[in-house]
């Protein structure tokens, strides 16, 4: 049976935008639900006669949305992007049109995260209302006198989507997405079982990060896509290592991250990277695996490997230049107060409940299990069984990305 979705989650807009979906799909011939209009014309035009192109920092965490970015397809959970452009419209930053259409208002991200993904630092840039006039805005000693964005967003934003830091002054031309200059990802695990027994090999997967770095042609470490048309698949990576994060002595586990530097990434590249790495840390596969990966004559196609899981990503950084000046909430204490106060209850529950299933699970289950049998770790855990593992060269390959392409291409044609 469908799992049927939590619409009490979900904003008012993604509602709206839901209901417009399903009626399409079934064909209905009936005008589109829209949001009654709330904002005359004139009261629309005089709200928004003095606007700013600002940029926006944030994070989120990403567990219970589909994604960063709304998608043209239902989607079971709401997205980060369509809650936050239902927030920006309901507090009058953006006109009510701008919620369904932010092209007019100049929206732009810094990147796209995938479902259960999370971000601690993520930009978006756009047009919002003002208080000042043009000559106001270029002069920093009228920032007290401006709207507080921050605080109006996180005022009607869920916990765990917090506005940290803007930019009120961002240079000419600023894009939140093309003026990005690197940006840097980190996926967190473990090593250790609950009793203490590592599973993963650490130094193996130092050892097989650091080939990451350079120039090179990812094809068979991320998912093709044939609607993008992708044909250059070289990205730049700065730096690749595995880190440590902390040791917990409760529990003894060491939380590690692999800790990823580069110029721009594509889809699912991370999470395909780091369970390679899975792959060598369990002693499935040797460090050079990844430069042969790297050989697209020996591997034109992708072998058939399972992705890592989602929920342990997170966006680490966005990189700007240095014009790019950011400031936190000091101009208003009360949401700086606001964000401590949210990120400790949310800390707070989590370690609490931590520590509950650690008590109960350690009196449960007092003595390590024999394991008689491997385990395909992913990232979610300590894995689960295999029988036996079948070396990525003796895998099936997936199709090339010229052939997806052309696919993709042959359909369109066809459905059009």
């Amino acid at each position: 049976m469908k799992k049927i979705s939590d619409y009490t989650k979900w904003t008012h807009g993604d509602l709206i935008r839901r209901i417009n979906e399903l009626e399409k799909a079934i064909g209905m011939r009936m005008p589109n639900v829209v949001p009654k209009a709330t904002n005359t014309p004139e009261l629309e035009a005089k709200l928004f006669a003095k606007t700013r192109h600002v940029a926006l920092k944030f994070s989120y965490f990403g567990w219970s949305y589909n994604g960063l970015a709304v998608q043209k397809e239902p989607t079971p959970l709401p997205t980060v992007e369509g809650t936050i452009l239902g927030a920006l419209a309901r507090c009058r930053l953006i006109p009510q049109a701008a919620e369904y259409e932010p092209d007019l208002v100049d929206f732009s991200r810094a990147g796209r995260t995938d479902k259960g993904v999370s971000a601690r630092s993520q930009v978006i840039s756009l047009k919002v209302r003002s208080l000042l006039d043009r000559e106001q805005q270029m002069d920093p000693t009228f920032d007290e006198q401006e709207l507080k964005y921050t605080h109006m967003l996180n005022s009607l934003l869920p916990d765990d989507i917090r506005f940290y830091q803007e930019c009120l002054r961002p240079p000419v031309g600023f894009d939140a997405r093309f003026s990005c200059k690197s940006r840097r990802y980190r996926y967190f695990f473990f090593a250790h079982d609950p009793f203490g027994a590592p599973f993963l090999n650490i130094d193996k997967m130092r050892e097989a990060a650091a080939l990451f770095q350079g120039d090179h042609d990812f094809r068979n470490f991320c998912k093709v896509d044939g609607s993008k048309q992708i044909t250059n698949f070289v990205r730049t990576i700065y730096d690749s290592q595995i880190i440590e994060i902390s040791k917990d002595a409760a529990t003894g586990q060491t939380l590690y991250a692999f800790d990823l530097h580069g110029t721009a990434f594509l889809w699912h590249q991370v999470r395909s990277m780091i369970a390679v790495l899975f792959l060598i840390g369990q002693g499935h596969e040797e460090p050079r695996i990844i430069d042969e990966l790297f050989d697209i004559d020996k591997y034109p196609g992708k072998p058939g490997y399972v992705m890592a899981e989602d929920f342990p990503l997170v966006l680490w950084d966005i990189t700007y230049g240095a014009d790019v000046a950011w400031q936190d909430c000091s101009r208003d204490t009360k949401t700086l107060q606001s964000l401590s106060d949210v990120f400790y209850n949310q800390w707070y529950a989590t370690a609490v409940r931590e520590s509950i299933q650690h008590q109960i699970g350690s009196t449960v289950v007092q003595t390590a299990p024999t394991q008689t049998h491997m385990r395909m770790v992913t990232g979610g855990g300590l894995g689960s069984p295999l029988r036996k593992y079948v070396p990525l060269k003796d895998k099936p390959r997936g199709l090339e990305p010229e052939e997806v392409n052309m696919r993709f291409r042959k359909r369109k044609i066809r459905d059009d």
